[in-house]
């Protein structure tokens, strides 16, 4: 059978006469007046005027005797006080349910947190405590907390200037922290609260997101790079494979022309080129092995046989080779590559326009330089052989994205993250700035 919930008690204050409910009897030893603000004791029957001063009370964010619910319970604020530790501040409002007892509701910089006491003593020390399974890392060390304002009821007798030593542990989202004094240790472990939750709870109008973060208030972008990176990985490794499978040419043609000994312009037309997918990349690959000191200019057509659409691309096939006083140079590529981007299905022709040039070096030339084939200081390349030299051409379906377009997905992929990630880690380098300890309360789940 569960306790008996305590009665509320009304009782007359002896410095102002003001009548103080008491809404804990039975449990609060000491009570401040709402109208004097004196401190009052009220473990005997007969109410003892402690402390008289005139000073008002604070204003609270949160009146006394304001009612509010939190994980599902509903609780009364029956006393605040307001403590700091060598100029950091902090105000913590006592809540009471007859059923569960006491809790702390601890606003500091606009950030709220939820309290209580804990029953156990945690394991381990400055290299971290343990409790209910799970591990703290130490923030602050050695701190001197002092009461310097308080109003309402306490189960212990409270005033201004009392004071305990403190140490803090944290982890994401909670903390855990050690009181100490004459009599006794203690520990309490608090939860950080969302600006909604105690809206919602007591009506207290959210005062922005606290700067530095409060020790243990976790990385508000840190829910969305545990999904981001996942769906990163995901991405990047589809992405990957994607580009594995459709990397590499399928050859769609391939074959050889002859280039005349004459320079002349030459054409022709091969086919059918059929590209199957909706769209496609194609590449014409040409290679003249017997080029030396010349160039071959190559005009690509590809024409769709159904509407006679038409896709050009140029490329040319130069080699020239020589020696001089460093020795010898050779410069250029006997093969040229020309591509085409997202052509679409349909059986296609390639017009090949193209012509074979021969180079003279001018610094060589005699009086016969421009005499056609007489006295040439260089072999004519195209002369070279019994046979007329060739062009062997290929015709490749590319397939794939492309490396801009991979690159570009990647970024894509990539940049949510990066940004995240900045933000998360400027988040934890201000919330860390303010610990003892070097790198404390890094997350560690």
């Amino acid at each position: 059978m569960a306790d008996a919930a305590p009665a509320a008690r009304a009782l007359s204050c002896p410095n102002c006469g003001g009548t103080i409910t008491l809404r804990a009897a039975g449990h609060s030893v000491t009570v401040a007046c709402e109208y004097c603000a004196s401190i009052l004791d009220v473990s005997q029957p007969e109410v003892r005027l402690v402390t008289r001063y005139n000073e008002k009370a604070s204003r609270l964010a949160i009146p006394l005797g304001t009612r509010g619910t939190l994980d599902g319970t509903e609780w009364e604020t029956v006393g605040w006080m307001a403590r700091e530790d060598s100029g950091y501040p902090w105000q913590e409002f006592l809540l009471f349910n007859p059923y569960h007892g006491y809790r702390w509701l601890i606003e500091q910089r606009g950030g709220w947190s939820l309290g209580e006491q804990l029953n156990v003593t945690p394991t381990g020390g400055w290299g971290g405590v343990t409790v209910d399974g799970e591990r703290y890392q130490p923030f602050f060390a050695e701190g001197r907390a002092v009461v310097t304002d308080v109003v309402g009821e306490f189960y212990w007798r409270v005033k201004r200037g009392d004071s305990v030593r403190t140490d803090d542990w944290v982890r994401p989202g909670e903390m855990l922290s050690r009181e100490v004094d004459d009599r006794e240790v203690s520990w309490s472990r608090s939860r950080y609260l969302p600006a909604a939750e105690i809206a919602a709870a007591f009506g207290v109008s959210a005062q922005g997101k606290p700067w530095p973060p409060l020790p243990h208030q976790p990385s508000p972008v840190r829910p969305f790079l545990k999904g981001a990176i996942v769906i990163a990985l995901l991405a990047l490794a589809a992405l990957i494979v994607g580009a594995v499978l459709t990397t590499g040419g399928r050859t769609l043609w391939q074959g050889s022309v002859d280039i005349a000994a004459d320079g002349r312009d030459q054409e022709v037309t091969v086919g059918p080129i059929e590209l199957t997918r909706p769209y496609q990349r194609v590449r014409v690959v040409a290679e003249v092995p017997a080029l030396s000191n010349g160039w071959v200019d190559l005009d690509y057509t590809l024409v769709d046989r159904k509407n006679q659409r038409s896709f050009t691309a140029s490329k040319a096939a130069e080699r020239y080779s020589g020696r001089d006083s460093d020795g010898d140079w050779s410069e250029g590529d006997r093969g040229a590559t020309a591509d085409f981007a997202a052509l679409p299905s349909g059986t296609y022709d390639l017009v090949v326009d193209y012509k074979g040039n021969n180079w003279v070096d001018p610094s060589k030339s005699g009086s016969n330089f421009w005499t056609f084939g007489a006295e040439e200081q260089t072999s004519d390349w195209r002369r070279g052989g019994i046979n007329a030299p060739q062009a062997n051409l290929r015709v490749v379906s590319r397939g794939g994205a492309g490396f801009g377009i991979f690159f570009l997905m990647l970024l894509l992929i990539l940049l949510p993250l990066g940004v995240a990630l900045i933000f998360h880690a400027q988040f934890e380098s201000a919330r860390r700035g303010e610990s003892d300890f070097t790198g404390a309360g890094d997350e560690d789940d």
